[in-house]
C-alpha cells in the first residue's frame, strides 16, 4: 500500500522559507519520479515541481522557479521541499505525488494515491 505523509507546513509571513517533507512507504520511491502539487483555497490542483528518481533533473512550475527547490533523499525514503521568498498566493494545501508532471498535467486523472497534504499559510 502506497503510504505518503506531508509533513513542515505552516504559517508564515511573505519573503519567509519553509521546508516540506514527504515520508513515503509502499513502493520503490528510489525508482520514482515524484512531484509536489499544490491545491489554493477554492481553486483546482496545480503542479509545483517534480524530480527524476535519482535526483538529476528538476523542473518547476514558472510560479516557483527561483524560489522553489525540490530535493530527495532515496536512503530516507523522502521528498523534499524547500521555499523561499513565499508570497501570498503560495497559500495552500501541499501534496506529493509520484511521477514527473508538468504545467499540462491531468492531475485529478494522473494521481492516484494522496497523503493528507501539509497546510501552508502565507501572510503578515
Amino acid at each position: 500500500e502506497v503510504q505518503l505523509v506531508e509533513s513542515g507546513g505552516g504559517l508564515v509571513q511573505p519573503g519567509g522559507s519553509l521546508r516540506l517533507s514527504c515520508a513515503v512507504s509502499g513502493f520503490a520511491f528510489s525508482s520514482t519520479p515524484m512531484s509536489w502539487v499544490r491545491q489554493a483555497p477554492g481553486k483546482g490542483l496545480e503542479w509545483v515541481s517534480s524530480i527524476v528518481s535519482g535526483g538529476g533533473m528538476t523542473t518547476y512550475s514558472d510560479s516557483v522557479k527561483g524560489r522553489f527547490t525540490i530535493s530527495r533523499d532515496n536512503a530516507k525514503n523522502t521528498l523534499y521541499l524547500q521555499m523561499n521568498s513565499l508570497k501570498p498566493e503560495d497559500t495552500a494545501v501541499y501534496y506529493c505525488a509520484l511521477g514527473f508532471m508538468n504545467t499540462w498535467t491531468p492531475i485529478d486523472s494522473s494521481v492516484r494515491d494522496w497523503g493528507q497534504g501539509t497546510r501552508v499559510t502565507v501572510s503578515s
